[in-house]
């Protein structure tokens, strides 16, 4: 059998992620301690407790997300001390979390980098007026179309039928207006905090761009599939690129997930992180492939007794 492992992006994030993982495993608790440390602020406390317009801010919920995505992962090894994964991938910032996995950098350069992603695409957000749609049902080459006309970008290819669009606020919700002349069944303008993986980022996309200059990077242990080639990415400067172009390029998840399954021959995937999220998109991206999700201590306990067996 061969595994790939999945890490959820922002927006899945639910307050109390964590908190029983931290309980009951000593290396989640680890980590999370290590990333208030590191921090300067309480992390665990905001991802426990809330509340949770504090944790939905893109400062704060990259990296719980990150954190709590390795937390599962450390809990899962704890558990099935000879876990071994033949891949991995991760959504928008899931991607750095991905690369932890994988000893790209570890725990705390991750730490670092997400935490300087998070700020800077927090106040690339401040500057300006963006906001991101979901276009339901229509073809990809009609919503690359539609964003044309509209004056946005295509931000996520999620799974077929689902496709994100993001840019100014006033052009999104043209787009949105538009969208049916374009094959869409429907539009949805999304709660967000700003307009991610578009040309509205570029600020953020400078300031990661040098930060990850700064970074050393190793090679990864197990191929790591990058969303914006939708490919395994290996030499240094390939990860520092794919990783500063993911800000304000498209996150192509389904075609990444596609990888996985028929380049990499994974046949069993587990998505680390809260929410199913990603579970739901491979249920349109390939029906019926198997995959497990954890995001809890009843998660792991299920998903334990799963791979034992």
């Amino acid at each position: 059998m061969k595994i790939a492992l999945l890490f959820a992006g922002q927006g899945a994030q639910i307050v109390g992620m964590g908190k029983d993982l931290v309980a009951a495993s000593p290396a989640a608790a680890s980590l999370f301690a290590e990333a208030d440390s590191l921090l300067g602020y309480d992390l665990s406390r905001i991802a426990f407790e809330g509340p949770v317009e504090e944790l939905t801010t893109t400062a704060v919920c990259q990296p719980a997300l990150y954190v709590h995505g390795l937390a599962c992962l450390a809990a899962l090894k704890e558990q099935l001390p000879g876990f071994e994964f033949a891949a991995t991938a991760g959504l928008s910032l899931g991607e750095f979390t991905a690369h932890a996995a994988a000893g790209t950098f570890d725990f705390a350069t991750g730490l670092k980098l997400v935490d300087k992603r998070a700020r800077a695409m927090q106040d690339a957000c401040d500057q300006t007026e963006g906001g991101m749609a979901a276009i339901i049902g229509a073809e990809e080459n009609d919503v690359r179309a539609l964003a044309a006309a509209a004056e946005v970008d295509v931000a996520n290819l999620n799974c077929p039928g689902q496709i994100v669009i993001s840019g100014e606020v006033s052009k999104i919700s043209v787009a949105v207006s538009i969208a049916k002349e374009y094959g869409a069944r429907k539009a949805i303008e999304l709660n967000v905090a700003g307009a991610f993986h578009s040309r509205l980022m570029e600020s953020a996309y400078e300031r990661l761009k040098g930060a990850l200059e700064e970074t050393p990077i190793a090679t990864p242990s197990v191929p790591v599939i990058c969303n914006v080639d939708a490919r395994p990415v290996a030499d240094a400067q390939e990860i520092r690129r794919t990783l500063a172009d993911q800000v304000t390029g498209s996150v192509r998840w389904a075609a990444s997930v596609e990888h996985l399954l028929d380049h990499e021959h994974c046949d069993l995937l587990i998505e680390l992180g809260p929410g199913g999220v990603l579970a739901g998109f491979l249920g349109r991206i390939r029906k019926g492939t198997p995959i497990l999700s954890i995001s809890n201590v009843a998660s792991l306990e299920a998903a334990v007794e799963k791979l034992k067996s």
